[in-house]
């Protein structure tokens, strides 16, 4: 049979356990190794919230992601029956929503959703509070409310969840060969999903002749990954289909309810996601343990806003299981022991090996913080069957300093952070038949051939031709008539007034990567060949290029690491030569949603076609992806927005970020 478990299963109160570490004699305020704990009951446990969805101080969120998302490291009594509350409120005018408050399956997770019809506010700050919120097996409350803000856009959430990563890796035709049959199997979605939606239904495992496999399927908040973990070991040299459903009664589903978008129809139509793998010999027993951590042992002048990471060395090869990684598992806290509150404490979802604790508040300079990763039988452990451990705890210290210039936080982008593409004042083409933007585009531009070339979720066609198709997996914001559509009998008023919010937070960003003080220019306008550290950089000359070579953005263990690219004038990437595409590698968890490229000018992106872009493009003057007659698809993750001159699109797929 199938059971549905929550991320935060067999989870230690925090405190209970640094403290038991350090009675054993681990010690703080260093970097080493501790026995492994050995608490064996539930006794003395309390609630901790360890992440949230929204995260907090989000903006830009989705009018109708009308589901608010609290998991604790431990189950819950029954929240109205032990008195606790989950609040969400904003301020007048603003009228307080009302909703209903549950738990999943396994009491670990508390959902808000908002009665049935309604939406938030627009352009409205949103306060969500948690309180008293109690132990099932021991009766204790939460230390204290647990309070996270969010600040509303202007757009409706009309783009499917995709699948962006699996593990047995997805083949085409497949099956993927050599998987161990000792491993659980994971896939990263590309936003936060209804939790009610993951489970053994939405989540299957068959073996030949669609035998269904035994296990449990439980989703991880803030990771964003689904886990299927078989009973017991798979048979070796045999063929299995996982599937996660996009179609029938029951399907996988976002926050707004947008239906799965799988590898078995084309957009805007949902469908499954399908893979298959043939299992080879089992993964060896070996110890988890720390690789590195972010900041390092004994480093000063950490920044106040930093996140603490840890990368974990894996000798099974397999990803680290983010059930385990929670705030129970992973502890910060300060003199006297007193512990950091986190606003969450994830694994990141493009290596699965990075643990990342973000404080709720900023940290305090000249302040000397410990942080622990809990090992042993209640600590972190890899995805094998049965898991690998970290043999003992492991603990390190740094000290805050005051923020400097080199405390980079991600530009704000509001109600543009939906957009794949937006065409500013002059609108957006799209040639060819394989362009798909998996989120929303708009413009403000009002002439009837403003945007060719595209059709969305909603029905809208705007001139496409059967040699020009871009599907839009989200909606198109416009201040004209589509060809064909609901828009057809004239512009949408609300959607123009959207596109025109959108372009002044798009600006609002624009001036603020344009305000940051300037930083080098390491290979003097061609950043081709270069593996760059965090940080500002400015074209000394007024433009950068990538040509001759790749660019890699090395995050150094910080899963929250940011670039930021200003130039005067133009951004080139491709050649030279016109079959020269380039790409930008992401390595050690270095995220694309945290780059950003400040153009004064124009953008041109592969002119060549083909190649990977990474980061949010914000340019004074167009942009244009490859060249109308090649085929090759040129893939950008992260947006380009244009706040003047168009953008141009030739067989181009843009997968904006997720938050």
């Amino acid at each position: 049979m199938i059971k549905v478990i929550s991320y935060s299963r067999y989870l230690l109160w925090p405190m209970v356990l640094l403290l038991s570490a350090l009675a054993a004699g681990c010690g703080g305020g260093s970097e080493g190794q501790g026995p492994i704990l050995g608490i064996g009951s539930n006794a003395g446990l309390a609630p901790t919230v360890t992440a949230v969805a929204p995260v907090n101080n989000a903006t830009g969120v989705m009018l109708n992601d009308t589901i608010i998302t609290a998991a604790f490291s431990e189950p819950l009594a029954p929240i109205m029956a032990s008195g606790a509350t989950f609040m969400v409120t904003c301020a007048s005018p603003c009228v307080n929503p009302t909703g209903s408050v549950a738990l999943d399956t396994t009491n670990s997770i508390a959902t808000f959703t908002l009665t049935s019809g309604t939406t938030f506010a627009p352009l409205t700050l949103y306060t969500a509070t948690v309180t008293g919120v109690r132990s099932l097996a021991t009766g204790l409350a939460m230390a204290s409310p647990y309070v996270w803000h969010f600040t509303t856009g202007v757009t409706l959430d009309t783009t499917r969840p995709r699948v962006t990563n699996t593990v047995p890796a997805t083949t085409n035709p497949g099956p993927t060969t050599g998987v161990p049959t000792n491993m659980a199997i994971t896939a990263v979605l590309s936003e936060e999903m209804a939790l009610a939606t993951i489970n053994g239904t939405s989540f299957t495992l068959t073996g030949p002749g669609a035998t269904a496999v035994a296990g449990t399927v439980s989703y991880a908040v803030g990771s964003r990954t689904a886990t299927f973990t078989p009973a017991t070991v798979l048979a070796t040299g045999t063929t299995y289909t996982a599937t996660i459903k996009g179609t029938g009664a029951t399907p996988a589903t976002d926050l707004a309810g947008n239906v799965l978008s799988g590898n078995q129809a084309p957009l805007p139509a949902a469908s499954d996601y399908v893979w298959t793998f043939t299992t080879a010999a089992s993964v060896l027993s070996a110890n988890v343990s720390v690789l590195s951590t972010n900041p390092v042992a004994g480093v000063t002048g950490v920044c106040p806003n930093a996140t603490i990471n840890a990368t974990f060395n894996v000798p099974s090869g397999l990803r680290i299981d983010p059930a385990t990684v929670n705030s129970a598992t992973f502890i910060v806290t300060g003199p006297a022991l007193t512990p950091v509150t986190a606003a969450s404490v994830v694994l990141d979802a493009a290596t699965g090996q990075i643990a990342t604790f973000t404080p709720l508040g900023a940290l305090t300079p000249g302040v000397t913080y410990t942080a622990t990763i809990i090992g042993g039988a209640s600590g972190v452990k890899d995805l094998a069957i049965p898991a690998n451990e970290i043999a003992s705890n492991f603990i390190w210290s740094f000290t805050v300093g005051p923020t400097t210039g080199n405390c980079l936080q991600p530009v704000v982008l509001g109600s543009a952070l939906s957009f794949g593409t937006f065409g500013g004042t002059a609108g957006m083409t799209n040639t060819g038949t394989q362009t798909v933007i998996n989120g929303d585009i708009g413009t403000i531009a009002t002439g009837t051939s403003s945007v060719a070339g595209f059709n969305d979720t909603a029905g809208d066609v705007y001139t496409e031709t059967p040699a020009n198709i871009g599907i839009v997996n989200g909606t198109i914001y416009t201040c004209t008539n589509s060809t064909t559509g609901p828009t057809s009998a004239g512009p949408n008023p609300v959607y123009c007034t959207d596109a025109t919010q959108a372009r002044l937070d798009a600006q609002t960003a624009y001036l603020a990567l344009a305000a940051m003080p300037a930083g080098p220019d390491p290979g003097a306008g061609n950043l081709a060949n270069l593996v760059l550290a965090p940080g500002v950089y400015t074209a000394a000359s007024g433009s950068f290029m990538i040509q001759g070579g790749n660019l890699t953005l090395d995050a150094q263990g910080n899963a929250n690491a940011v670039w930021v690219f200003q130039m005067a004038t133009s951004l080139t990437v491709g050649g030279p030569g016109a079959a020269a595409p380039q790409s930008i590698i992401l390595i050690n968890g270095a995220q694309a949603k945290n780059v950003f490229w400040h153009v004064g000018s124009a953008a041109t992106i592969n002119a060549a076609g083909g190649g990977t872009m990474v980061g949010t493009i914000i340019s004074q003057a167009g942009a244009a992806f490859s060249t109308v007659g090649n085929t090759t698809i040129t893939t950008l993750n992260g947006r380009v927005l244009s706040l003047g001159a168009s953008v141009t699109l030739v067989d181009t797929v843009i997968n904006v970020p997720a938050p």
